[in-house]
Formats: structure tokens, C-alpha cells, sequence
């Protein structure tokens, strides 16, 4: 046995790291490669939330008319307690506020399960987490386009409700589409903030659902806010109605519903929901990223 030393004696770990071209398993990549990443997982991403969108009723025997049902019951309980005993359709004739309702509770459902799930994308998914090396910002991204999907099957609805009002189809109907593609970037961003909080505490899950209905009243889901809140200082209307998920939810009727013109909608509304979408999803993206290599640990 030889005695001469080795020439990594008195090496520190990370210089004998850099010597043998080592690196930390599960290390951050840098964002433009976590985005080229993420691309190479469109694919994954898609099959994904396809998968857990057909398994989410499969146990119910109704199966995937619950996509459905769920939001158009909550609906109808709104209206019977909103409409019909609170009054709340104050300002409006019934052929616009029942889609103004429907319209309200499908859109706001969007955002409320993308959060929802983003919550709990980390958290619930633990098993994945840390048997498979992927980017992980491909599960909260997964779990808003499965909400995106089922919302696809709500509009089924919300198109038959609106005809049955007398708000036919036209040329306004095409905003839907830049409506739900700022409002799904607004989402995923939403998601990926959650997903990271969730993934530090757990109980985030158990405190969401509070938040969420806080944000539902305060967003004008069942009741037209300026109208509601005429007797009362103008600033509080125009902080309730910039809020993002007034501010979709508006563009929506305003598309969708004849009655509901842009009279109803705040200044510069496009410019404001763009932004909303853009900060959002690009903040939600970086401030996920820079915990990458901590999920699942621990």
C-alpha cells in the first residue's frame, strides 16, 4: 500500500465538486433553461391534466356532468337567496341578471379550483415529486389547464343560459376568447404562487376556502357593484371593480350578454386585465422557480 498522498488531500467537498464536474442533484437551472425545459414537458403537461380532469368524477355515477352541475347549482342556490330574497338583481331586468349569475359563478369557479389546486400541487403529489426529475412548475401549469378544460364544458351552459335570455350570438362573442386567455395566464400564475406556499405549509389547503368566498363577495359574482354600492365612497366601488376577478368577470358579461354594455365596465379595462394576466403569470413564474430544487424535501 502506497503512502504518497493524494493529490486531493486537503480538497474541500465543493472544490472536489468543480474538479470532477459534479453538481448538486436537483440544483435550480437557470430560468431560460427551466423555460426550455418546461417546453420539452408540453406534452406531459397536457396528458396530465387530461387525466386527472377524466378521473376527477369517476367515481360519481353522474361522471363528468358534475363539471357541469356543480357550478350551475351553486348558481341557483345564489339566485334563490341573491335574486329572489335579497334582491340583489337591483338595476337589472331577470333576462340579464340570470346570466349575469351564471356568467359570474362559472367564471369566478375558474379562478377559485386553479387556486385551489395549485395549493395542493406540491403537497398532494409528493410521490411524484420525488420519484420522477422533471420541472415542477409543470403540475400547478397542469392543474390551471385542467380547470381551463372544464371550464371549456361550463360554457356549454353559459352560451344555452344566454340564449334562453335572449343574448344570441354575434360578433361580442369573440371577445370570449382573449377573455379566457388572459384570465388562464392570470390563473397559472395564481397557481404557481399557491403551489409554492402550499408546498411550505401544508394547512395553507385548510385556510384557502375562507379566502376564496371573501374574494367571491367582494367581486361582484352576485351583484353589480356600482349599482350595490352607490350610497357609499366611489373609491370602494372602483378598488372592488379592478380587482382581477371582477375585472374577468366583467368582460365576460360584457361579451356574452346583450344587456350588460361597456357602461358597466371600469376605464381601460383590456389595458388592466393584460396587466393583471402579465404580472401575474410572470411573477408567479420567476417566484416559483427560485424554490425549484427545495420542492419535495424534507
Amino acid at each position: 500500500m502506497s503512502d504518497r498522498p493524494s493529490p486531493d488531500d486537503g480538497l474541500s467537498a465543493a472544490e472536489l465538486a468543480a474538479k470532477y464536474g459534479l453538481s448538486v442533484s436537483g440544483a435550480r437551472p437557470g430560468l431560460a433553461e427551466y423555460v426550455r425545459q418546461m417546453w420539452g414537458r408540453r406534452h406531459f403537461i397536457l396528458a396530465f391534466s387530461q387525466a386527472k380532469l377524466t378521473a376527477q368524477y369517476s367515481q360519481a355515477k353522474l361522471g363528468q356532468l358534475w363539471q357541469v352541475a356543480t357550478p350551475l347549482l351553486n348558481a341557483l342556490v345564489y339566485f334563490l337567496i341573491f335574486g329572489l330574497i335579497l334582491n340583489a338583481d337591483r338595476g337589472m331586468s331577470r333576462e340579464v341578471y340570470i346570466p349575469f349569475l351564471v356568467t359570474g359563478v362559472f367564471v369566478f369557479t375558474f379562478t377559485q379550483s386553479s387556486v385551489m389546486a395549485g395549493v395542493r400541487a406540491i403537497s398532494g403529489n409528493l410521490g411524484l415529486v420525488r420519484a420522477l426529475h422533471f420541472p415542477r412548475a409543470s403540475l400547478p401549469i397542469s392543474f390551471a389547464l385542467q380547470q381551463l378544460q372544464q371550464l371549456m364544458f361550463s360554457m356549454i351552459v353559459m352560451f344555452a343560459v344566454a340564449i334562453g335570455f335572449g343574448s344570441y350570438p354575434s360578433l361580442s362573442w369573440l371577445l370570449i376568447l382573449p377573455v379566457l386567455a388572459l384570465q388562464f395566464c392570470f390563473n397559472t400564475g395564481l397557481a404557481l404562487v399557491f403551489a409554492r406556499m402550499g408546498a411550505k405549509t401544508p394547512d395553507l389547503a385548510q385556510l384557502m376556502p375562507f379566502v376564496m368566498r371573501t374574494w367571491m363577495y367582494a367581486s361582484g359574482v352576485m351583484f353589480s357593484i356600482p349599482v350595490m354600492l352607490a350610497d357609499h365612497p366611489q373609491w370602494i366601488a372602483d378598488v372592488l371593480q379592478w380587482n382581477p376577478a371582477a375585472i374577468y368577470m366583467d368582460l365576460m358579461r360584457f361579451a356574452l350578454i346583450d344587456g350588460y354594455g361597456s357602461e358597466n365596465l371600469p376605464p381601460h379595462v383590456w389595458a388592466v386585465a393584460g396587466g393583471w394576466a402579465a404580472l401575474v403569470a410572470l411573477g408567479g413564474f420567476v417566484y416559483f422557480w427560485k424554490a425549484e430544487e427545495r420542492y419535495g424535501r424534507g
